[in-house]
């Protein structure tokens, strides 16, 4: 998508009220640090010389946001909305390419109809015996408005719509039809539909039966203006933020979601494929994504038309308040925001000026442990840090969740939406396959060869010969064939050794007596989805139709289609969105049993575990929510299958699918809350007291004598090297502390503790400590507090000598002994570290 500029930022703010106010108060902050830093180097430079650094890389930090964290923010609620805005466009076209793809299939196959070829020819039939043919076929296809038969001359021998009578047509189109040997594609104004200002036709060129001449053009009329107000009415934005448009090859708005916005006939500045741009129509800036189609099946419909999808700039950030982390596990929710720079690098970058606030005071507080009085300006000054750092936070957490909230709720109503049209593309599908099955069932050589005491080799020949034209015209199905009213497939399409094996062989009697049980041309049988002999034993859909007598409506057989299932579901799903490792997609039935995949660790047939309110949707709702997948945080959107048109919904046919998309956000990871945001109280009184620098590991509190510790750098920093890496040896880091400029190797606490390595995440740090003239850091989870204790509340902890539990030298009972820190020993650390890893510090000092 597009990207935005500084200068296009300026357009964009007086719009995102949110982003406006993170932006004031980011400036008052900025001058609230200055001031800090000023007040420090004017009254104790000497004692703030240690911290002093961080001071001014925290500043720079809020200089840099202030600068950049409001563009990061625009940028991203921008990408936001045409990430929206381009998934609709990009549907907009390839809904409509789909179901236009079957009116090129479907004129191919009526043109060559015996009953109308001979009508048109003059050598049976008469004219309302060929328009009840007709209105039965559009009964079957109720995309159509209208069907006319011409003669090359033009003039109209029969039509079935009654409401508009034709004598005949002086259309180009009839010329160009009776010349062209495949179908013509026709939409503008025309004499064929008079009442109509613009109409999209299929017509194709009609021969005689028996000379092959070409005596006549059959015209398919699609019902184009209901058909997209059906998309737009199923997939417009509910908020009326956006309007949906179809724009031809120049820019002229062909259909649109909303006329009274922009009406049709409009002409529009367009943008490019697949890109977001911002458009000026009527006075008003608009952004705007297009989308031309993908082929379908080799069809890319109407040269130059596209989806487009527009939203004012005024409105396009006005949303509905969205709880996506209402009710969410906190722990989920933790280990969703450690994943914050892959999904939302400003987020990242907000949490990353919060934990540097909390080290800078942490340091400050290392640094003035023990010095008693002297330190009181140093400490007056950290304790303005402190206060500042809260609001920062107060701040941060409001951008944290503002941030949070827009790009999850984006995520989850960007996966109900993907499901939403998943699922209409799946019910749009199969509802051709139920009306080509019940069409080709009033075949008439069929009816004849059927109603026969005994069918003749050179008439099988004949109706394999029908199946096998039928079956080059709509490729989505592996085979066609026809059977008796005892169930004997006599005749099939398919290869050649497949085709001899189905020939002979029967169809399950419970199919057959649902077959036998039709009552009408409109009803069909649907056999459920599993594996099937006649899909070489994988799991397919069967459609079914009766076939009857030519002079009565008594059943003589049946002819059954068996849909290509496995590509063509699979294709349906990857239309859904661009292929990529962090996207599932999904099609399940009622009981979580997957129908297709794009996840090839879950392939058909095995169980999608799935919530069972999600299960529990009625047909046409969604729903999406946060859940955990293989081992990733995720959001799932579904849809239930609602049906299109008649399909699923007035025909008596009921087989719920549900549409599922996951997006993958990021490896879980385990974290220990206990204490998390918890005070350590120390000791009331400064006698016999001593002082630690606290920092947890694995949610667990331990303590260092505070006169080891140097100071905390971000985990960040560290460098991971291979030369002399270990489990234990996490990396090298360099440090600035006391004038001394080196590196120091970094130990995994956790590891050494547990033995079990440590996930670093934003809040992790680095706690530099110094023992014995050696230097070397320790990779905490995150810091805690510098707290004095009194002698009382340490107490021996009990010694193990086989096991990691040596490293802990006492235990400290704060907080009137509900919390219990335990104190790491500094010599049991250092002596483990010789003995075990080679060359503990890079550099010594003295």
């Amino acid at each position: 998508m597009t990207q935005i500029n500084s200068n296009q930022t300026e357009n964009f703010l007086p719009y995102m009220r949110d982003v406006v106010r993170c932006e004031q108060s980011l400036h008052e902050l900025n001058l609230m640090w200055r001031i800090i830093e000023s007040s420090a180097k004017m009254n104790c430079s000497e004692e703030a010389k240690s911290i002093l650094p961080t001071m001014a890389e925290t500043r720079l930090g809020f200089n840099r946001l202030e600068r950049e964290l409001v563009l990061s923010l625009v940028s991203e609620k921008v990408s936001t909305v045409l990430e929206e805005i381009g998934t609709k466009a990009h549907y907009v076209i390839d809904i409509l390419v789909r179901n236009l793809y079957e009116r090129t299939a479907d004129v191919g196959f009526l043109a060559t109809d015996n009953e109308l070829c001979a009508f048109v020819a003059g050598l049976q039939g008469n004219q309302d015996a060929t328009r009840l043919r007709l209105r039965a076929y559009a009964s079957k296809y109720t995309v159509y408005d209208e069907i006319i038969l011409l003669d090359t001359d033009g003039n109209v021998l029969v039509q079935i719509n009654n409401e508009t009578p034709i004598e005949g047509s002086t259309d180009p189109l009839i010329k160009a039809t009776l010349e062209t040997e495949g179908y013509v594609e026709t939409y503008r104004a025309t004499d064929l539909r008079p009442n109509k200002d613009k109409a999209l036709i299929y017509s194709k060129r009609m021969h005689h039966p028996e000379t092959g001449a070409v005596i006549g053009v059959l015209c398919l009329c699609f019902n184009f203006t209901q058909e997209m107000a059906g998309i737009f009415q199923s997939h417009g934005d509910p908020t009326g933020r956006s309007v949906m448009l179809l724009v031809d090859a120049h820019n002229t708005v062909i259909e649109s979601s909303n006329h009274r916005w922009i009406a049709k006939g409009s002409e529009i500045t367009s943008c490019d494929h697949q890109q977001g741009a911002i458009v000026v129509y009527c006075g008003r800036q608009y952004l705007a994504c297009c989308f031309y189609a993908e082929q379908y099946q080799g069809y890319q419909g109407p040269p130059g038309w596209r989806g487009m999808v527009m939203s004012p700039i005024d409105i396009a950030f006005t949303s509905q308040e969205t709880e996506a982390l209402t009710g969410l596990n906190p722990i989920i929710a933790e280990g969703l925001l450690s994943h914050a720079k892959s999904f939302c690098p400003p987020l990242y970058e907000i949490i990353n000026a919060a934990e540097a606030i909390k080290r800078v005071v942490w340091n400050g507080q290392v640094t003035t442990a023990g010095q008693g009085e002297e330190s009181s300006r140093l400490k007056t000054i950290l304790d303005q840090i402190s206060e500042t750092g809260v609001r920062s936070n107060e701040l941060f957490s409001q951008s944290i969740n503002e941030l949070y909230e827009t790009v999850l709720a984006s995520k989850l109503q960007e996966s109900e939406f993907v499901s939403t049209l998943l699922v209409d593309l799946l019910d749009r599908n199969l509802y051709e396959r139920s009306n080509d099955c019940r069409w080709w069932a009033l075949t008439p050589e069929l009816k004849t060869a059927l109603s026969s005491e005994q069918i003749n080799p050179a008439e099988v020949e004949k109706i394999t010969d029908i199946l096998e034209y039928i079956n080059q015209l709509y490729t989505v199905y592996t085979r066609i064939f026809v059977y008796d009213k005892t169930g004997t497939i006599i005749a099939s399409t398919g290869k050649a050794k497949e085709h001899k094996l189905v020939v002979g062989t029967t169809i399950d009697e419970h199919t057959l007596d649902n077959v036998l049980m039709l009552r009408q041309e409109q009803q069909y049988v649907v056999t459920a989805f599993e594996a099937s002999d006649l899909y070489n034993q994988a799991p397919t859909y069967v459609y079914h139709a009766a076939i009857r007598a030519p002079e009565n409506t008594a059943v003589v057989g049946g002819i059954g289609i068996v849909f290509d299932s496995t590509p063509e579901l699979l294709a349906m799903l990857n239309s859904g969105f661009k292929s990529s490792d962090v996207v599932r997609g999904f099609y399940v039935d009622s009981t979580g049993k997957i129908i297709s995949s794009t996840d090839p660790t879950r392939p058909v047939g095995s169980q999608l575990a799935m919530a069972p309110e999600l299960l529990a949707l009625k047909n046409g709702e969604s729903a999406s929510k946060i859940i955990v997948h293989d081992d990733h945080y995720a959001i799932m959107g579904c849809s239930v299958s609602n049906g299109y048109r008649e399909f699923k919904v007035s025909d008596g046919y009921q087989e719920d699918v549900i549409a599922v998309v996951i997006y993958m956000l990021g490896e879980e990871k385990e974290f220990n809350e206990q204490h998390a945001g918890l005070i350590i109280q120390g000791a009331a009184s400064k006698n016999q007291t001593m002082e630690f620098a606290i920092f947890t590991v694995d949610g667990s509190l331990f303590a260092l004598e505070v006169e080891y510790v140097l100071e905390a750098i971000a985990a960040s920093e560290i460098s991971m090297v291979s030369l002399g890496a270990s489990v234990e040896r996490v990396g090298l880091l360099p440090t600035d502390t006391q004038s001394e400029s080196s590196y120091v190797w970094v130990y995994d606490l956790g590891y050494l503790l547990t033995g079990v390595p440590t996930q670093i995440s934003t809040a992790s740090q680095v706690v530099v400590v110094k023992f014995e003239g050696q230097k070397i850091g320790l990779l905490v989870n995150a810091l805690n507090s510098v707290t004095a204790f009194d002698m009382s509340q340490i107490s021996t902890s009990p010694l193990i000598a086989d096991g990691k539990q040596v490293l802990i030298k006492k235990i400290i009972q704060a907080n009137q002994g509900n919390v219990l820190i335990q104190w790491l020993d500094m010599r049991v650390l250092y002596t483990f570290l010789r003995n075990h890893v080679v060359s503990t510090a890079v550099e010594s000092s003295d």
